[in-house]
C-alpha cells in the first residue's frame, strides 16, 4: 500500500541538491555583500544585526579557511531572512555601476575621436553636445598635440576628458 499523502509532502519539499543550491546562492549573495564598502552596505535593506556584524568580522578574517567558515556562517543567517530585497538592491546597484561604467567608456571614445580625428572629431562633439566650446575643443586638441611632440604628460587629454565629462552632465541634467 502506498502512503499518497507522504509523498505528496516529499513531491513539494525541495531536493537536496536544489536546498544546497539555495544555501550556496545565499552564500554568493554574502559575499556580494561583502565585497561593498561601508557606505553601500549602509544602503542596502539588511535590518538582522547578527547578520550585520558577521558581516563586519568577515571582512577582518584574513586566512581563508576561517573566511570560507565564516561565509557558510553568513550564509546560513541569510536563510533565517527574505533575501529578496537584498538581491533586487544588489542588482540595482550593479546596474547603476554598468550604466556609470558604459557611459565613461563612452566619454573615452569621444575623446579619442577628438585626438585623432581632429576637425571631425569636434564636430562630433559639437553635434552630440550643441553647446560646447569649438575654440576650447580647438584650444585642447592642439596643446595635446604639442605635449604629446615634446613628450609631455598628457595633461591636454585630461582636460578634454574633464571637459566631455562636464558637458555629459550639464545635458544630462538640463534634458
Amino acid at each position: 500500500m502506498v502512503d499518497w499523502p507522504a509523498e505528496e509532502e516529499d513531491a513539494e519539499r525541495p531536493s537536496k541538491s536544489e536546498r544546497k543550491r539555495q544555501m550556496h546562492a545565499l552564500q554568493e549573495l554574502g559575499e556580494s555583500l561583502l565585497a561593498l564598502n561601508d557606505a553601500q552596505l549602509a544602503r542596502m535593506p539588511v535590518h538582522d544585526p547578527q547578520l550585520l556584524e558577521a558581516l563586519h568580522e568577515a571582512r577582518a578574517i584574513r586566512s581563508n579557511s576561517a573566511r570560507k567558515r565564516h561565509l557558510q556562517y553568513i550564509g546560513k543567517l541569510m536563510r533565517g531572512i527574505d533575501a529578496e530585497p537584498i538581491r533586487r538592491a544588489l542588482d540595482t546597484l550593479h546596474a547603476v555601476r554598468r550604466a556609470d561604467s558604459a557611459a565613461f567608456h563612452e566619454l573615452e571614445q569621444m575623446r579619442e575621436a577628438v585626438l585623432t580625428a581632429g576637425d571631425e572629431g569636434i564636430e562630433q562633439v559639437v553635434s552630440r553636445w550643441p553647446g560646447a566650446d569649438r575654440q576650447h575643443l580647438r584650444q585642447l586638441l592642439r596643446q595635446q598635440r604639442r605635449e604629446e611632440r615634446e613628450g609631455r604628460p598628457p595633461a591636454a587629454s585630461r582636460k578634454l576628458f574633464r571637459y566631455l565629462r562636464e558637458l555629459a552632465e550639464t545635458s544630462d541634467g538640463s534634458g
